[in-house]
């Protein structure tokens, strides 16, 4: 019996590094030289007490020779022979390695291909001599089951399929134990099966392993799919980072209006505090006023965020664009009830809407005369609508009078803005020359949900002259599949004016 050895693996000791590389289609194989990877079905919960999943090729190898050598290239064996016998059936074993309560006889120029083990082995430290290493792991992310794939992994030369929600704890060993080829396949197979179920746990983990790729195409999944499908097990995994991110985006898809994503935040927040709560999203919103009703009721000087309990959601809170909740009467009515934003947020909005109100009024304010992205991503009014089937359609989203009352057409071959001239006493509305600048996005999903269509126009300047039409979108051409989705971002008033007032 060799020395006995204690190695303590932490989630920071090492973690691939997506950025400096290519994006990779394939790991290498490493058991064949240049036959590529084939996939099998695999479960990732280890094998069958007494199968034989590779046949009948069980002869000896004499690995004497092969086990002197300490690289990062497996020798050229049959990969199901290697597996079976070797990796199953422990034998010839050179080395044991404990983790997690477990043993598993290894050899040292299969753990060679793991750049952990290739560092300890042909290193200079005390375990490279060692006949039994035994890891402390304290990563909570990595498994038994986890740590069999990455392990077994080292044997084969074929892609075995892991199951998405087995994907992080796989990373979290691969990471750990740098085996490249694996943490490139969890890569792929996160970046092909994101849902609603495993959205948040794949962002989590291409965050703290750094894939940003895929922490890329989560945050995109999400900012399509978090006010179009609201549901009540995504919101209970969404955390509080994640959701200011989120809300801080001009390109989060809002169905409606402003006032809408503070019922969503509203309906979060309630989940975020009663965990357990169990009921369908129809019942959500319901549940929420009423609990935040209650919770209120001992508290008559100061509004919820400015509680102990609510101090922690306030940063997310404050990245609603209050400007565009404020305008519509039965919107601030909302706020008011419910108690939940701080009154000196605000007050200041008040006053600012309203001086903004006079300026457009008295000093005939056309509008923004060019795009200013720090303006429209920051504070553009966002907006959308579903349109669930092909026809003539006619809609608003604007409810304040220096934002007038733009009209939007929807037909197959055009989506129109019209500014719709009624007398409004003198208001900003009457002037004969009007600036607006949007972008309109349209997008469709699939029955499964997922986003099969995407356009878009890019910020653009549009000019209203003598309550003219204007074509903001050309679908000529275009094969259109319903329900169809159009949002809006909208900047109606420069923020240049309004600072200098």
């Amino acid at each position: 019996m060799g020395l006995l050895s204690s190695r303590v693996l932490r989630c920071s000791d090492s973690s691939p590094v997506e950025a400096e590389q290519p994006e990779a289609t394939a790991g290498p194989s490493f058991l064949s030289g240049s036959r590529k990877r084939k996939q099998r079905s695999w479960d990732c919960s280890g094998p069958a007490p007494s199968s034989n999943i590779h046949g009948s090729e069980n002869q000896g190898v004499n690995l004497q020779q092969v086990f002197g050598i300490v690289c990062r290239k497996k020798v050229k064996l049959s990969s199901k022979h290697a597996y079976q016998s070797l990796f199953l059936d422990g034998q010839d074993s050179d080395i044991k390695i404990r983790a997690l309560g477990k043993t598993w006889p290894l050899h040292k120029v299969f753990l060679c291909q793991s750049g952990y083990f290739a560092n300890m082995l042909k290193g200079s430290w005390k375990e490279s001599h060692n006949d039994i290493i035994e890891l402390e792991i304290k990563n909570e992310d990595i498994d038994v089951r986890s740590l069999y794939f990455v392990f077994g992994s080292l044997y084969r030369d074929e892609v075995l399929p892991i199951k998405p929600l087995q994907v992080p704890h796989v990373l979290a060993a691969a990471s750990l134990l740098q085996v490249e080829q694996v943490v490139q396949q969890c890569k792929e197979t996160m970046m092909r099966s994101i849902n609603m179920k495993n959205v948040c746990s794949f962002y989590t983990a291409a965050e703290t392993y750094q894939l940003k790729s895929v922490k890329t195409q989560c945050f995109e999944w999400l900012l399509c799919h978090l006010m179009i499908y609201p549901n009540v097990g995504l919101y209970k995994e969404i955390d509080i980072k994640l959701m200011y991110l989120l809300v801080s985006s001009s390109d989060l898809l809002v169905m409606q209006r402003e006032i809408d994503i503070y019922t969503t935040l509203k309906e979060w927040l309630f989940l975020y505090l009663n965990p357990h709560w169990k009921g369908s999203v129809e019942q959500l919103l319901a549940n929420a006023n009423s609990w935040l009703s209650k919770h209120m009721e001992g508290s008559k000087n100061i509004t919820f965020l400015e509680s102990e309990e609510g101090l922690i959601f306030q940063p997310v809170f404050k990245k609603l664009r209050f400007q565009h909740v404020i305008c519509d009467l039965a919107s601030t009515t909302v706020l008011e009830r419910d108690r939940l934003i701080p009154l000196e947020w605000l007050s200041p909005i008040y006053k600012q809407q309203w001086l903004t109100f006079l300026h457009s009024q008295q000093h005939r304010e056309i509008g923004p005369r060019i795009i200013n992205e720090k303006e429209l991503e920051g504070c553009s009014m966002r907006c959308g609508t579903k349109i669930s089937r092909d026809g003539k359609y006619s809609w608003k989203w604007s409810h304040c009078k220096f934002s007038f009352p733009l009209h939007i057409i929807f037909t197959n071959r055009y989506i129109i803005f019209k500014q719709n001239r009624q007398p409004c006493d003198g208001s900003a509305c009457l002037k004969q020359i009007r600036n607006v600048v949007f972008r309109m996005t349209l997008v469709y999903f699939d029955s499964n949900g997922k986003l099969t269509f995407s356009r878009t126009t890019g910020y653009k300047t549009i000019t209203f002259k003598n309550n003219e039409e204007q074509i903001a979108m050309k679908l000529d051409g275009i094969i259109l599949n319903f329900p169809l989705y159009v949002f809006c971002n909208f900047l109606f008033i420069s923020l240049a004016n309004t600072e200098n007032m």
